[in-house]
């Protein structure tokens, strides 16, 4: 019966392709994705998904349900349609909703036979504000076995790690004053930023190897001549695990801290972004994944690698067992966020990426919902791990 996915895929490749096309084709910011949802959710509708839209706050968020009827294993395939300002899909997310919608549409032909749960759910802004934040912290995925959602890149990749991350605003206010005619008068906003960024050099130092600390400031003051009442910075501390996280930032804080207290100025520390938990690959569901995909794709398949960035399906991979591979573009040294990257999804490469990254999702799927063995040994791993954390 594995076999009859390809031919259902075959069924709807064309629909899929022009659909990843026509979202290439009107990039939406996050949060602004309208009609690219409303093209992912009327195609899910079609194939006789129940659509809730909007969940979370998130207007441009939905959850698409098909349901056997029978007891079974509950499948989540998460879309993400948001572009790049000025680029368009540099990060080939028209491919990322087209594969994810794609594979639940055709496990959906399968499963009334053998039972279970299919869910697509709808992730927007995750290039800024990322939705699978409040899903995870929400319930939104209670009840699920597992979460998979595939990337487009240069070569294809098993699913790795990722940083977990909190973006911080450190805002001081101080006093103007002429900064010639009577500097004393004044208190230096600006100078307290100065002394922010030279603590966090020094702790550079003093932190684990995979911490990374960057940072802008973007305001800073108006005229050279006038003292600076209001500077802001804002960075991304990133660290490997949470908990180290938390550590690193406790620290950052305090040097915020006490960089006011050397100028005179007030401060005010928020969090600008949401904050994004390291991704945990759940190992026997990657194996599963990595074995479909090599079956399905003309190209090789080449383990994790180590990443330095941040992605908010960390959250997810915190509260069900998750994947997040890459497949390859065919276009080795390709890069992210580019036009070329973009221009790259509607190539003939970009369309087969399309069918063997959606065909390989369902595989999957299809073997948690047949194989109880796998389905178990993949949950014991995932309770393991947070038991692990919680030590």
């Amino acid at each position: 019966m594995k076999a009859n996915l390809k031919n259902e895929l075959d069924k709807v490749i064309h629909d899929l392709t022009d659909l990843s096309d026509t979202i290439f084709n009107h990039p939406e910011l996050g949060d602004q994705e309208f009609e690219s949802m409303k093209r992912l959710t009327d195609y899910l509708t079609v194939h006789q998904f129940d659509v809730e839209k909007g969940i979370v706050g998130r207007d441009t968020a939905f959850k698409a349900t098909y349901s056997s009827g029978k007891p079974g294993p509950q499948i989540a395939y998460l879309a993400e349609y948001d572009a790049l300002p000025g680029i368009g899909h540099g990060c080939g997310h028209n491919l990322i909703g087209t594969m994810s919608v794609g594979a639940g549409v055709v496990l959906s032909k399968l499963i009334d036979e053998i039972g279970g749960t299919v869910h697509v759910f709808g992730t927007p802004a995750e290039e800024t504000n990322g939705a699978k934040v409040p899903m995870s912290e929400q319930g939104v995925f209670e009840g699920v076995d597992a979460a998979m959602i595939l990337h487009p890149s240069d070569v294809s990749q098993e699913s790795g790690d990722s940083l977990a991350m909190d973006a911080i605003q450190f805002e001081y206010h101080g006093k103007t004053a002429h900064a010639a005619a009577a500097p004393e008068e004044g208190i230096n906003a600006l100078d307290s930023v100065l002394q922010l960024f030279n603590g966090i050099n020094a702790l550079r130092q003093h932190v684990k190897s995979d911490v990374r600390i960057h940072g802008v400031i973007p305001e800073g003051g108006e005229a050279a001549n006038v003292v600076p009442d209001k500077a802001v910075a804002q960075f991304y501390v990133r660290a490997a695990d949470r908990s180290y996280l938390n550590e690193v930032v406790e620290k950052v804080k305090n040097i915020a801290e006490g960089a006011a207290s050397m100028t005179g100025a007030t401060l005010e520390i928020s969090n600008y972004e949401l904050s994004y938990d390291d991704m945990t690959t759940n190992k026997v569901l990657s194996d599963l994944f990595t074995a479909n995909l090599k079956e399905t794709s003309r190209l090789p398949v080449h383990g994790s690698k180590e990443s330095y960035g941040s992605i908010d399906m960390g959250n997810v991979s915190q509260v069900v067992p998750a994947i997040h591979p890459y497949i390859g573009l065919n276009k080795e040294g390709l890069i992210g966020h580019t036009k070329e990257f973009a221009d790259q999804t509607i190539t003939e490469d970009g369309h087969l990426a399309l069918y063997e990254g959606a065909l390989s999702l369902a595989k999957t799927g299809y073997d948690l919902l047949t194989n109880e063995e796998a389905l178990k040994a993949m949950k014991e791993e995932f309770n393991k791990n947070k038991a692990q954390a919680l030590v």
